[in-house]
């Protein structure tokens, strides 16, 4: 269908060749030469876009541009104006135009913009799918040949980048065949970690960075320099960052940005203590028993991170003036905006948001949240929509305000599960669904990834004979009992404890305000 152009300028009859080229191109072409007319010409048709002239007699551009707007608010208006001045730019720009060319204009300028301003979508979409056509091949071969971890974290940020790209187009049949690519991967990415895990736990292989040596490796060498925030959102996918990084950058310079790993299993107990102790959980039960809280204890399991955290520093020969906060609510998120400059004075100050971490248990529990966020990419959508609305993105404000470096990490990911599988365990067995730990658990050996001596992958043993036993990919942990009243509740919800590429693979950034 032809585009239908308005063109309202004073010199219109000037124009007739740039209008016949359009009109070769298969665009409709009206003009007027003032803007009353055109502002009556909008009220009573529809146009797909304005080229609208900033100087003319009468209702000049600028008028005419906010009279327009009022009547039809999302029609594209490309401004067209001889003035460079950087005033009429900016009220241009204030009127939300589309466009902003100087005369005179070329032909391709005009072509350009409409290309860009009617378009673009499906240019975009038709690139998109063309590069992810030619890419396939080769994401398929470093799938096959990966062997090493940060072969794996490259090919994880790959993945979730077409991940992000061909959401953005309606071509659903490139998306199965990339989800098909991710499914491939996650299962190679088991295999990998249940070959390598305890080896790199034993020092018997190089390890690569993990959550339980972060602040050690990666943050206490900046606090000896200068002062600094810690920001840990629980539970933040590698690729709802992916998603809030064009936000934050608004702020922020981004001075690195990179995969690391958390740590088995991918839970808060474990995973949110290990980084703040800087050790592993056997590690901390062992040094601290009286603040680890076993998974049989109904007590609070994170209780004590302000405790690990004072600890780490002082082992690290860091004595500092710091802060732990831990925000739960919005209620404590608005106080903390209130209260920011008690912190300015402080040299280290962390604070702990659990807002995704809610929100993927609220999809679980609440059916408005499981209709919002309905896959992945509308849980990622929802994510970036509370962050835009949040306390969080006001402290971040006043961090980058106050000069501060800012690093930003979470503790595990989560995985969207859709394959049950049983397992039969006693009843003080905990009740995540991705990880399960008791002695006597009768599963498949091949479903699972399993460890019989939880010590030898840096975790608590709890009783003589209790193991650890790890879901993977995208399965969960299903009882044979009521085996379908709990299929239904918890398939195609986000669940975190075992081991796939979203679960392990977490982002760790560093950031320097803009100045």
């Amino acid at each position: 269908m032809q585009a239908k152009i308005l063109w309202v300028d004073d010199e219109i009859d000037l124009l007739k060749p740039h209008i016949l080229f359009l009109q070769s191109k298969g665009y409709e072409v009206e003009t007027i030469n003032n803007g009353g007319e055109a502002i009556e010409m909008c009220s009573a048709s529809l146009y797909d876009i304005v080229f609208l002239d900033e100087n003319m007699p009468g209702i000049s551009g600028l008028d005419a541009l906010v009279r327009i707007k009022e009547i039809r608010p999302e029609m594209p208006i490309v401004m067209i104006t001889k003035s460079e001045e950087e005033h009429i730019m900016e009220d241009a720009i204030g009127g939300k135009i589309a466009d902003y060319l100087i005369k005179p204009v070329h032909p391709n300028q005009l072509l350009l913009s409409l290309k860009k301003n009617l378009e673009q979508d499906k240019i975009v979409s038709q690139k998109v799918n063309s590069n992810y056509q030619q890419e396939f091949r080769l994401l398929g071969q470093k799938i096959d040949s990966c062997d090493t971890i940060e072969e794996w974290k490259q090919l994880f940020q790959k993945i979730v980048f077409w991940e992000l790209e061909l959401e953005k187009i309606q071509d659903s049949g490139m998306r199965e065949i990339l989800l098909s690519q991710k499914k491939e991967a996650n299962d190679l990415f088991c295999r990998f970690i249940e070959q390598n895990y305890q080896d790199w736990i034993e020092g018997s292989a190089e390890c690569p960075e993990m959550l339980h040596t972060l602040l050690k490796n990666r943050v206490f060498p900046t606090l000896k320099q200068e002062k600094a925030f810690l920001v840990v959102i629980d539970n933040l996918r590698f690729d709802q960052w992916q998603i809030l990084k064009p936000i934050i950058a608004k702020y922020f310079t981004i001075q690195n940005d990179e995969v690391i790993l958390s740590i088995l299993p991918t839970a808060t107990h474990y995973a949110r203590n290990a980084l703040f102790a800087g050790m592993l959980p056997s590690e901390i039960q062992r040094l601290y028993p009286k603040n680890w809280v076993t998974e049989e204890e109904e007590d609070g399991k994170n209780k004590y991170e302000r405790e690990f955290l004072e600890a780490n520093l002082q082992r690290n020969g860091l004595s500092l003036k710091s802060s732990y906060t831990k925000i739960t609510n919005l209620e404590a998120g608005k106080k903390l905006v209130d209260t920011f400059n008690q912190l300015k004075n402080n040299d280290f100050n962390v604070v702990v948001y659990n807002f995704v971490d809610m929100l993927s248990h609220a999809r679980t529990e609440m059916n408005i949240i499981k209709e919002l966020a309905d896959d992945e990419a509308a849980y990622r959508s929802l994510t970036a929509s509370w962050f835009e609305h949040s306390p969080l993105q006001d402290i971040l404000k006043k961090i980058a305000d106050g000069g501060f470096k800012l690093f930003i990490t979470t503790d595990h990911g989560s995985v969207k599960v859709n394959n049950p599988i049983k397992i039969v365990g006693e009843k003080t067995t905990n009740s995540n669904l991705r990880y399960k730990v008791a002695r006597n658990l009768s599963y498949k050996e091949k479903e699972v990834f399993a460890v019989r001596d939880p010590k030898a992958i840096g975790l608590p043993k709890s009783s003589v004979s209790a193991e650890f036993v790890f879901a993977k990919e995208n399965d969960f942990f299903v009882y044979p009992n009521n085996y379908n009243h709990f299929v239904n509740y918890y398939m195609d919800t986000f669940q975190h404890g075992g081991v796939s590429l979203e679960e392990l693979m977490i982002p760790f950034v560093e950031l320097v305000p803009k100045r």
